[in-house]
């Protein structure tokens, strides 16, 4: 297969999952991940969609980062809510006797 069809394949598969992700993106559907397979996919030949595909996986990163939660705060949040789940069965069992 020659350098060029090669390329041009790339392009229109490429092209078209990244285009089925945008569209995921409003339709029911995973449409990051898609998006992502697609610049994956572009990557391979284009340097461009390759700085886009590792720009967005920085973001990605950021995010979910932004998003952890500590330890300490994790059993703090179990903790009030199985204090109050105890406290509302005894109020309950309570009630009923």
């Amino acid at each position: 297969m020659s350098p060029i069809l090669k390329r041009v394949l790339v392009g229109v598969v490429g092209g078209l999952i990244t285009i089925l992700g945008v569209v995921a993106l409003i339709a029911p559907g995973p449409g990051w991940l898609i998006i992502f397979a697609g610049l994956g996919i572009l990557g391979t030949e284009f340097a461009w969609a390759a700085r886009a595909l590792k720009t967005a996986k920085g973001v990605a990163n950021r995010a979910i980062d932004s998003t952890k939660i500590a330890k300490r705060q994790k059993l703090l949040i179990f903790a009030v809510i199985a204090f109050t789940a105890l406290a509302l069965l005894v109020i309950w069992y309570g009630y009923l006797r």
